[in-house]
């Protein structure tokens, strides 16, 4: 069976504020620095609503980009069980939360939130997911969101481009905006590690595919979600650049590296689609 043809599609958004809601922090509400794989595939889901499609997941996506600035928000969260109802909506149902009397908590939390923020976005895989996407960001027809539902998205751009001409980069890997780079890839039965020298740079553990199931049975439709669906997350370890553009490769390493030309700028994606060492692509 010949291989599937792939495309490339670019997305340039804009926000004002932005918060994508890093799991592992209790005691406040810390922010990724970008957003992760499983953000933009749920921002692809709804605006194409195929809330729960499952091909999304195949496509690889490069991230880049920044925020001016974070600040801390003051924020009263009110937590307490909830159900179901028939249209698929939560609801309170004023059940005890953690012993009798105790219907709701209200909690006050710090939330670190993002300020004025430029997204590049590069999406690659199946044709067909690649044009619905551009039409629908192309043609919206609902205002959009990335992270939670009040972050707000500007579309600027959204075009299909061409993957470059990889080439090889040695010792110093210049790059063009903070990005996210996988610590690791597998190759065959091996894993094979980020060849970075200099190793100050803050690593986390990022949600790339987030799944709803009842029973194993992955969940297709809204309508299929109860109180007992299971919610399967899966994590990749991410190194994040930052602004420091410059990364020193260990001695000896070779990288093959893209550079997309988008208007005035030129965006490096660690990896070509011909290559093995798509560090760049999650």
């Amino acid at each position: 069976m010949g291989r599937m043809h792939e495309k490339i599609l670019f997305i340039e958004l804009f926000q004002s504020f932005a918060q994508y809601r890093n799991p592992f922090t209790f005691y406040y509400a810390q922010t990724y620095p970008l957003p992760p794989k499983s953000t933009v595939i749920g921002m692809l889901q709804n605006a194409c609503n195929d809330w729960y499609g499952a091909d999304w997941w195949d496509l690889k996506v490069s991230i880049h980009g920044g925020f001016e600035s974070f600040f801390w928000n003051y924020q009263t969260l009110i937590k307490g069980d909830t159900e179901i109802d028939e249209s698929g909506g939560l609801f309170n149902k004023k059940l005890p939360l953690y012993g009798e009397g105790v219907r709701a908590q209200r909690t006050p939390v710090y939330q670190q939130e993002l300020f004025n923020g430029h997204l590049y976005i590069f999406l690659r895989g199946n044709e067909e997911l690649i044009d619905k996407a551009k039409e629908n960001f192309q043609k919206p027809k609902k205002v959009f969101s990335l992270g939670r539902s009040e972050d707000v998205v500007f579309i600027k751009d959204v075009k299909l481009v061409e993957a470059p001409k990889p080439i090889k980069a040695e010792g110093d890997l210049k790059l063009t905006f903070p990005t996210y780079i996988l610590r690791r890839i597998k190759q065959g039965t091996q894993e094979i590690n980020f060849p970075i020298k200099n190793k100050k740079y803050p690593t986390y553990s990022i949600p790339i595919k987030i799944t709803f199931k009842n029973n194993g049975q992955t969940v297709r439709h809204k309508a299929e979600i109860t109180k007992n669906t299971e919610r399967e997350v899966e994590f990749a370890s991410v190194i994040y650049s930052g602004y420091d553009y410059s990364i020193i490769l260990d001695e000896g390493s070779s990288l093959n590296v893209e550079v997309y030309s988008i208007g005035d700028k030129k965006i490096r994606i660690i990896g070509a689609e011909s290559s093995k060492d798509q560090f760049g692509w999650l």
